[in-house]
């Protein structure tokens, strides 16, 4: 009981310290989003989101690595094995540059091909976007080789660096805004080039953090030709269900560029550009959780492992439904402030991507719980056959005529079959109860979003649309959503938990 409420303390403050990162990091991306926007314009905009984004297709064989390399270092922690956690850091640092030399090899060869014969840019602006490219290939190479170094901190709970060093992330990222709007040379040439520079700063920071507080990063050149295997074929598995979620992000903004231009790019790039910003409330909340889930599966503590997968699953819907129901609500105002000019469909693309975001953040708990076992054959293949054909039937939607935002549509309905696929799954795996986790879990939230929408749903039909409706708007869905989930989302414990926190801070402030 003592370890369980250390460990649940440790969760809390870190997960205060991605909050507070998160908050930081949010504010000053929305501010960045808009300079880099309004500087470049909406073309070169589109086509950054469009070329930049095609590079991080060829990083489906680093998110599968990435993927095996927390789990493995998690699990190693979680058995307190540390000769094997030190071979298993060696063995990703070796397999990361493999990688990095694959990613070089299929950009510049496949890659650049596709570029010059099959993307929709502009004749004026194709040097610019080949800048862009090369650019944004290093960049990505960079960050492969700082996947370990952010594994590590991440399996060790030090979330106060890794929130440090993401806030001189994007504080670097405001010093380049400012150079943007004073700079005389071609502004996406320039904003691709400093973005690359900024990756290779951070790459150094990380790995000089990790090397002064870690020993296991200590690097020396290993060859374990068991552990390879374990880890590559782990990643192997993982490998398909990365290459579904490049299919389904990428593709599809290659999709919108190929049957509407680079407009619809620069519509998509602010919707993610939303979701992004907002996702970080869930996402934070998880990375704190996350390590624990591995963890507590090694040490061959069941219940508390599935605890942790309904605590995760829950409440980062509830965070994730707390501010994303008045942006839902107050789109095309919010964007109006935020933005000068609003390219076409982005409204209904931010509330279609929010939903999403929404359903997509129970995945990741389910996920974890899985990759915990180390037989994720099954799992990736179902889960990954069914997200990799949101690309071929989007296909097929816009060659038949549909609407841009049929593609979001598309992308919500397999994401909410795969959900059910998963949980499914689960019960073999991990002998996680299917009707647990609808009572404990998928109840609450439909009980809670139904609530909350009733009465922020009515005010916004009753006013007419200005400063004081989205004041109103914000304010009663915050309560609704605070309200509702007291009544309907917790149980007695977490009530009680609650109020006991809001009793503790009372005092403090009385004090």
């Amino acid at each position: 009981m003592e370890k369980t409420s250390e460990t649940n303390k440790r969760i809390a403050k870190n997960t205060f310290l991605l909050y507070v990162r998160m908050l930081f990091t949010m504010a000053v991306s929305l501010y960045t989003s808009r300079v880099v926007l309004n500087t470049l314009g909406i073309e070169d905009y589109g086509l950054y989101n469009v070329v930049g984004g095609f590079v991080s297709m060829f990083t489906f064989l680093n998110g599968a690595m990435a993927s095996a390399t927390q789990r493995f270092l998690n699990f190693e922690l979680g058995c307190g094995n540390k000769e094997r956690l030190h071979k298993v850091f060696c063995t990703s640092i070796n397999i990361h540059a493999l990688i990095s030399v694959i990613i070089l090899l299929l950009s510049e060869t496949i890659g650049l091909w596709f570029v010059y014969t099959h993307l929709n840019i502009p004749p004026d602006r194709f040097l610019a976007a080949l800048w862009v490219y090369h650019a944004s290939v290093l960049a990505t190479i960079v960050m492969v080789m700082s996947i370990p170094y952010n594994a590590v901190i991440i399996a060790h709970e030090r979330m106060g660096a890794f929130a440090y060093i993401s806030v001189l992330e994007v504080v670097l990222k405001l010093l380049i805004v400012y150079l943007l709007v004073i700079s005389d040379i071609d502004k996406l040439k320039l904003y691709a080039i400093l973005m690359l520079l900024i990756q290779l700063l951070i790459r150094f920071i990380y790995g000089n953090y990790s090397g002064r507080h870690f020993v296991e990063t200590r690097y020396r050149w290993i060859w374990d030709k068991d552990l390879f295997k374990e880890m590559t074929g782990f990643a192997g598995w993982s490998l398909f269900g990365n290459i579904a979620a490049v299919a389904f992000t990428q593709g599809l903004n290659v999709l919108l560029n190929m049957f509407f231009g680079p407009a619809l790019n620069a519509a998509r790039g602010i919707a993610v550009q939303v979701q992004n910003a907002i996702k970080g409330f869930c996402i934070n909340f998880q990375t704190a959780l996350n390590p624990q889930i591995t963890k507590s599966y090694a040490s061959g503590d069941m219940p508390y492992m599935h605890n942790l997968v309904f605590t995760s699953s829950k409440f980062s819907y509830f965070l994730l439904l707390f501010i994303s129901l008045p942006v839902m609500f107050e789109t095309d105002l919010i964007l109006q402030w935020w933005l000068k000019v609003v390219p076409a469909h982005t409204v209904v693309f931010v509330r279609l991507i929010l939903v999403i975001s929404m359903i997509d953040s129970l995945a990741n708990p389910l996920i974890q719980a899985a990759s915990a076992t180390g037989k994720i054959r099954k799992y990736q293949s179902v889960v990954g056959t069914m997200l990799i054909m949101i690309l071929p039937i989007s296909y097929i939607a816009l060659k038949c005529g549909s609407t841009p935002e049929s593609v979001f549509i598309i992308q919500l309905i397999v994401f909410c079959v795969a959900l059910f696929a998963r949980v499914w799954m689960l019960r073999t795996l991990v002998n996680l109860s299917l009707s647990e986790y609808f009572r404990k879990a998928l109840l609450p939230m439909f009980l809670v979003t139904v609530f909350s929408l009733v009465i922020p749903m009515v005010i916004r039909v009753c006013m007419l649309q200005s400063l004081s409706r989205f004041v109103t708007v914000c304010v009663v869905s915050f309560i609704s959503v605070v309200v509702s989930v007291y009544i309907f989302g917790l149980v007695d414990k977490e009530r009680a938990f609650f109020v006991d926190r809001l009793k503790t801070l009372r005092n403090k402030f009385r004090r």
